[in-house]
């Protein structure tokens, strides 16, 4: 696959705790972003965070959060990114849990598979 120049970053905040039938939703938009051919994926854990709810989730040593944020960051052509969108929002429909989802211009420098 080629990916240089202008691309978007999409970028899909959720919790860590957030599930589907014990399956944690941001393995499952891993997984639906492969089917979908979106060039990569990554999923980022974060150490504190506050949401729409205003409550404050921290991974600290006395009281370790088991819903700790997680960020999933992809980037792909705009036309791929647009088209995965309705799949994200069908799987936050079915988890019935909030999240938030961003977009941004980036231009890609580097992309190549391993050889």
């Amino acid at each position: 696959m080629q990916l240089t120049g202008q691309a978007i970053l999409l970028r899909i905040f959720v919790g860590e705790a957030d599930c589907i039938n014990h399956n944690p939703v941001y393995e499952l938009i891993v997984k639906a972003a492969r089917d979908n051919n979106i060039a990569g994926a990554t999923v980022l854990r974060g150490i504190m965070s506050y949401g729409a709810s205003t409550v404050i989730h921290t991974a600290k040593w006395i009281e370790i959060s088991q819903d700790l944020p997680i960020v999933i960051e992809m980037v792909d052509a705009e036309e791929k990114i647009n088209k995965f969108l309705p799949v994200i929002d069908g799987i936050f429909e079915k988890s019935k849990r909030g999240g938030l989802i961003t977009t941004e211009k980036v231009n890609v420098i580097f992309y190549q598979p391993n050889k």
